[in-house]
């Protein structure tokens, strides 16, 4: 949903962005002696001369984001950081114009300005989904102007995906991303009724039936394995212990030369071990299961 600034936010941002058209533009030597004397000197004057040259950029590029319905005083904002970022790091020895290196940090602000509140969920975690976020509209407005039809298909969805090296899979979910919209779960189902979205969520945690079930599967197979324990022969049991109920493993090596036997031994007696819990476990599972039969 656009968003619509008020009278006096318009104003304001109508000021600044005069104020900002106003300011001159700089010669390319007196922006690299701007450059030097902050990063030498650390001058505060000449980074603000130069911040302030360069709002005209910021504007210019907050345009060309006006279409996701943030508020423009908010994107030129982002785009003001971005800008300072730039300045600060700006090396004027790399013989490169400064607007064309704030360019970049300008427009990172800015986007990461519009992926964190163009919709409550969060998207574009990667920069193959950020891609992808900011260029599916205009891949799919020139496809379709070709076309001369709106909606694209399965062979559309595969061009956009190789020309933008993400997966078919992510163009159709940005796609379904991008054409709906952002519903609280307090909205009314319909006009007439007064039933709320949220009634139709599903609660998938688990009942306190369920809860108190698993409390006492948990108890039951812990005393089933108490008793498989116990039929274990001293070492058996040491070497289960050390090796499956320790927070630290013990290594076979190690438990070998505590029982003064070789290592493969060890794991003979591991193996055989476990195969005694197991037969343990799976008879009184059969148990169990004969007498809920005859219940």
């Amino acid at each position: 949903m656009a968003h619509i600034d008020d009278v006096a936010t318009q104003k304001a941002n109508l000021g600044y962005i005069r104020s900002a058209m106003d300011e001159p533009m700089l010669e390319r030597e007196h922006e690299l002696r701007l450059a030097r004397r902050w990063q030498r000197k650390g001058d505060e004057a000449a980074l603000h001369e130069l911040v302030r040259s360069y709002r005209r950029l910021v504007i210019a590029m907050a345009s060309r984001y006006r279409h996701y319905g943030l508020p423009a005083g908010d994107l030129i904002q982002e785009g003001n950081i971005g800008l300072m970022e730039a300045a600060k790091r700006f090396e004027p020895a790399r013989n490169v114009r400064f607007s064309t290196y704030a360019s970049w940090w300008i427009r990172s602000a800015m986007q990461d300005y519009v992926l964190r509140n163009w919709s409550i969920v969060r998207i574009g975690t990667t920069a193959a989904q950020k891609s992808l976020f900011f260029n599916l509209r205009r891949l799919r407005a020139k496809i379709e102007g070709r076309k001369e039809k709106e909606g694209l298909d399965d062979n559309d969805r595969e061009k956009i995906a190789g020309e933008l090296k993400v997966n078919v899979r992510d163009v159709r979910d940005m796609e379904s991303r991008l054409s709906g919209v952002d519903l609280s779960l307090n909205t009314p189902i319909g006009e007439q009724s007064d039933d709320e979205w949220q009634g139709l969520v599903a609660d998938e945690r688990a009942t306190p039936e369920e809860i108190v079930i698993g409390m006492r599967d948990a108890e039951t197979r812990s005393s089933w394995l108490k008793q498989a324990l116990n039929e274990l022969s001293e070492r058996e049991r040491k070497i289960i212990e050390e090796r499956h109920l320790s927070q630290e493993v013990v290594t076979l090596e190690d438990l070998g030369k505590q029982l003064g036997v070789s290592k493969e031994r060890v794991r003979q007696l591991e193996s055989r071990a476990m195969d005694k819990i197991k037969n343990s476990m799976i008879r009184h599972v059969a148990e169990k299961s004969e007498l809920l039969a005859h219940s």
